[in-house]
């Protein structure tokens, strides 16, 4: 659990006469605190809420959807496959195709149709660590065997010891994360190119001959990059086992409507309508999802303004102490930042904040810290609770300098 209490924790555990399955016993549900305080930068959200005309644009899509609700939805949502491939064709310049791309309830539910299509018993899924805290329970609850390679020290992919991993495990899939989540570190596209090349002679274990990995790309804060950086779809007409997730709710400020896609080779979202439930994705989603599509440039309005927050947090962080010596400070390409290196209070500098009215998030490594980027006024209060927190928890541990 995180170091914040869930909403539900304190119930009666769950009945031991009820058939759970055996390796689900003990585990709790994923997810990050959900608490009522004055400043929430805990969970990666772009702060800024839609504008007016947004809303009303998303209200009237909606309206028309609701009269035909009666029936089921467009089960292939073509019209919104259309419109993920007009975006990234204007966002990363990839060149798609509606048969290259699939929607669903958010990018957690294209990472689980990944490895529902290609995971399972006998099969194995590998990434760099350390990761996206949701990518092992994505293995456990589809039987899939998780296998890790450690990171650089600097948290960049170490492309050797991945490769060697990859040709040893013969996982069927290689998951890597750019910007990863949570130290916010990119993965070059030259390193991606390497890794894709060598998945070419790599085999899968348990597989018919000729098989071979595939290997996804979560972009889910790939919108906060800098400008100018290669996104990994440019490269999905070139491999066909290349599959990149994105999702609508970081950077597009669409987080409530539960909207992620895939862009991939048709093979791979042929393979992933197999596992998909049927009409997965609403017609009230397609419609909110069309509507915000439809004012693109206003939803990624404050995009350029948390980068800039970013890098002046990231600067600022850096000239904190705690126990004398400064803070380290994770560089970031997405719109949060891992900070600390050596708090071995975290929890208690954690609880500290949340005293002071600011939720950040307990993730990563020992040591570490993560907050995403707010507005320039909850930032303004990370900032003196942050100062005032490290201080009380100096105090409270004993430390004198």
């Amino acid at each position: 659990m995180d170091a914040a209490a869930d909403a539900n924790a304190g119930e009666p555990a769950i009945p031991t006469d009820l058939p759970l399955r055996n390796d689900l016993i003990g585990e709790e549900p994923y997810g990050a605190p959900q608490l009522d305080v004055p400043v929430c930068l805990n969970v990666n959200e772009n702060p800024y809420a839609p504008k007016a005309d947004v809303v009303e644009s998303i209200a009237q899509r909606i309206r028309e959807a609701a009269r035909s609700v009666n029936r089921y939805p467009d089960r292939e949502h073509e019209a919104l496959r259309q419109a993920f491939c007009d975006y990234l064709k204007a966002e990363s310049d990839a060149r798609l195709q509606p048969a290259q791309v699939w929607g669903a309830n958010g990018s957690n539910e294209i990472m689980l149709q990944l490895f529902m299509a290609f995971g399972g018993p006998g099969r194995t899924a590998l990434a760099p660590a350390p990761t996206y805290s949701m990518y092992p329970e994505y293995a456990r609850d589809t039987f899939t065997a998780w296998q890790t390679v450690p990171r650089n020290d600097d948290f960049t992919v170490n492309v050797v010891d991945t490769i060697q991993a990859m040709h040893e495990l013969q996982p069927a899939m290689v998951v890597l994360t750019s910007p990863n989540n949570p130290t916010g570190t990119p993965l070059p596209i030259e390193d991606l190119k390497q890794i894709l090349e060598a998945s070419q002679s790599a085999t899968v274990a348990g597989a018919q001959p000729g098989t071979h990995p595939i290997v996804v790309v979560d972009e889910a804060y790939i919108e906060f990059r800098d400008p100018g950086t290669p996104s990994a779809t440019t490269l999905v007409n070139d491999y066909h086992n290349l599959a990149v997730s994105r999702t609508m709710s970081k950077a597009f400020a669409f987080a409530g409507s539960r909207v992620g896609y895939v862009a991939a080779d048709k093979g791979i979202i042929d393979c992933m309508r197999i596992v998909r439930m049927p009409y997965h994705l609403s017609a009230i989603t397609q419609a909110a999802a069309l509507a915000a599509f439809d004012h693109t440039d206003e939803q990624l309005a404050e995009v350029n303004h948390l980068r800039q927050t970013r890098e002046q947090t990231a600067q600022w962080l850096t000239t904190q102490t705690y126990k004398g010596k400064a803070l380290q400070v994770m560089p970031s390409q997405s719109n949060f930042i891992l900070f600390g290196g050596h708090l071995a209070e975290r929890e208690l500098i954690f609880e500290q904040m949340l005293e002071r009215g600011v939720l950040i998030r307990v993730v990563g490594p020992e040591g570490w810290l993560r907050v995403c980027m707010g507005t320039d006024e909850e930032m303004a209060q990370f900032r003196a609770a942050l100062t005032a927190s490290l201080r009380a928890a100096e105090q409270m541990t004993g430390y004198t300098a």
